[in-house]
């Protein structure tokens, strides 16, 4: 997800700049580098403007889940919905010639799968954000704790939905342990004439699909896009550099109180101190590159242990 952080602007302004002095009159050289300064200086993005497309950005990539389904599954479940509706209409015959493809489909998955015990046949997006700052998140918590306390649930409950910033991915999954043998057994059961055993087999069935839910939190997708930012800045322009990491910081501080990551309390502490010590070295001499690196990576291997721990259910 992150670039690697760019040679030293100051470096090539140097070469630009010793090339003028070289080939051209100093009037000239001068005029070239201004120009090159307010270029600059125009492509400055605010944090609002950096972060504005990062939702967007996770929910393409959130889309794409959709391409790695499994066709053969989908179609196995469409494929029982109808077997259900035949039996509904009493056609048990066609029913069960219905039940023997999606059983052949199952066949030809299994055999595809060996090794897997979920097959993905379904997947969607649900996106949920905040404007509350750090402070206005604070008082929202105590004020929901207040609420519990006093046993106004729903009241809490409503106040607790808004304090949400994340793109949520939810994925059906085909439980290849059960899904064959419950599509057998309803088989069986239409071949005995037992039409409201199979369809309450298959209803069952489909019932059980596995729901996998992988939460995307955004503000450390925001924090992310500003550290990488302030990486492309810094050298040319430190305030606008130290203002994004501000900004990153704040982020931090955000998805801490809405709870992502409380599992792992230190790594945001770690983070936050790691910022800190390269706007120390902005200030400074500013030979923030490595220290840029690593934070990214630090932070995108978090970013990732969230995602690996998305909650299951069924």
């Amino acid at each position: 997800m992150f670039l690697k952080h760019k040679l030293n602007a100051g470096f090539w302004a140097f070469i630009i700049i010793g090339a003028c002095l070289m080939s051209m009159p100093a009037g000239s050289c001068l005029a070239a580098n201004t120009h090159q300064a307010q270029h600059h200086k125009a492509k400055l993005k605010s944090s609002k403007q950096v972060t504005s497309g990062s939702m967007a950005k996770e929910k393409k990539k959130a889309e794409a889940l959709k391409q790695e389904l499994n066709l053969k599954a989908v179609q196995a479940v469409a494929d029982t919905y109808k077997v259900v509706d035949l039996l509904n209409q009493k056609k048990a015959d066609q029913a069960l010639e219905q039940l023997k493809k999606v059983i052949g489909e199952l066949e030809v998955i299994l055999a595809a799968n060996k090794d897997i015990s979920l097959v993905p046949v379904n997947s969607y997006t649900v996106a949920m954000d905040t404007d509350m700052s750090p402070e206005e998140i604070s008082t929202a918590i105590s004020k929901v704790k207040k609420m519990l306390n006093k046993g106004n649930v729903q009241e809490a409950r409503l106040l607790l939905d808004t304090l949400q910033s994340e793109i949520d991915i939810i994925i059906e999954n085909l439980p290849l342990a059960t899904y064959p043998d419950a599509m057998k057994l309803a088989s069986k059961y239409i071949i005995d004439k037992k039409l409201d055993e199979a369809k309450s087999v298959l209803t069952v069935a489909l019932n059980s699909l596995v729901i996998k839910k992988i939460i995307i939190p955004l503000p450390l997708v925001r924090a992310a896009d500003l550290i990488e930012e302030a990486s492309k800045t810094a050298s040319p322009n430190r305030e606008q550099a130290l203002k994004y990491l501000d900004n990153a910081k704040k982020q931090l501080e955000i998805a801490k109180l809405l709870g992502y990551g409380k599992d792992d309390p230190k790594i945001y502490k770690d983070l936050q101190d790691r910022i800190d010590a390269i706007k120390t070295e902005i200030k400074g001499k500013n030979k923030a590159a490595k220290m840029f690196e690593e934070l990214m990576k630090k932070l995108s291997e978090f970013k990732k242990k969230l995602l690996a721990s998305g909650s299951t259910s069924s």
